[in-house]
């Protein structure tokens, strides 16, 4: 019998999933950054759940205030990377009972202080208790939507297509993976004034992530791992392999204007082109990245 481990986290997703019924109105399902639901509105409703370990995610000596922030910034990340905004959200924690009220209550704080910024808000939630000695567990689900114009799925690539990544990668164990803004404005503005291919949010690093979007579209790809924007301090196999970015990687045919308009608007970001996707079964490999099971 395999274990977890042994088949990794997108195999042990795609056995999973064959095992339970899919809504009749899911346009996009398990595999992409959010379910897209077509439920007769001017736009597409977006559904996305996430969650937090201790541990894993963050240690107990992290501010609360960040944790918090990271906890509903994961959430809109994804929504971001389909081209839409976040609305409500569905909060559960399962918590030791000795953990000290001052963390908890913090750590909400820091959830309100981001859904501030995103113009999200709180619907409800759960609270229950872990045994002593566990790891704290959070649940985030949460609501979205995106205009039928703006949507962007992984699965549209094709062979041809320019691969760009906004901001710079690697080393987000330092901090940034607690503080990091997710990309709402850029994607709404990328989306709106460019006709991308697919998109997705770097979380568990271009290693894995590229992979996934390449797959999804059909497609293979070349990298330039030359032109990869790294943070302070990293080597490029960091900015491949470290995860929890959270920018947004993305594909187009014609890139005419883009470098020039971005500059203009968002002249603290950075966009770079890093490769290019080819026909399927082409161009090279990479492994690596961020798997909860390997």
């Amino acid at each position: 019998m395999k274990t977890l481990g042994e088949i990794g986290e997108d195999s042990l997703i795609s056995r999973l999933i064959t095992l339970v019924p899919v809504a009749d109105q899911t346009m996009e399902g398990p595999g992409d950054d959010c379910a897209v639901i077509d439920d007769g509105r001017s736009g597409f409703l977006l559904l996305k759940t996430d969650a937090l370990v201790e541990g894993v995610h963050y240690e107990r000596s992290a501010d609360p205030l960040a944790v918090g922030w990271k906890a509903i910034a994961r959430v809109i990340s994804d929504f971001a990377a389909m081209g839409g905004k976040p609305e409500r959200f569905l909060v559960t924690v399962a918590l030791p009972k000795s953990l000290q009220l001052d963390w908890i209550e913090n750590f909400y704080r820091g959830m309100g202080n981001c859904m501030s910024r995103y113009g999200a808000v709180l619907a409800g939630g759960e609270t229950c208790r872990v045994p002593e000695g566990s790891a704290a567990v959070i649940s985030i689900s949460a609501t979205g939507s995106v205009s039928r114009e703006q949507l962007v799925l992984r699965s549209g690539g094709r062979s041809g297509d320019e691969i760009w990544v906004t901001g710079r990668l690697g080393g987000s164990i330092s901090g940034k993976h607690l503080s990091f803004l997710p990309r709402v404005e850029q994607a709404a503005w990328l989306t709106g004034n460019f006709a991308l291919s697919a998109m997705m949010d770097l979380s568990d690093g271009i290693a894995s992530d590229l992979p996934r979007l390449a797959k999804a579209s059909g497609c293979g790809f070349q990298i330039d791992e030359d032109a990869v924007p790294l943070n302070n301090g990293c080597t490029v196999q960091q900015a491949l392999t470290d995860g929890e970015d959270f920018e947004l990687l993305f594909t187009l045919a014609d890139s005419l204007g883009l470098p020039e308009s971005w500059r203009s608007i968002f002249p603290d970001i950075e966009l770079t082109r890093i490769g290019t996707l080819v026909a399927e079964n082409q161009g090279r490999e990479l492994s690596g990245g961020w798997d909860h099971f390997s």
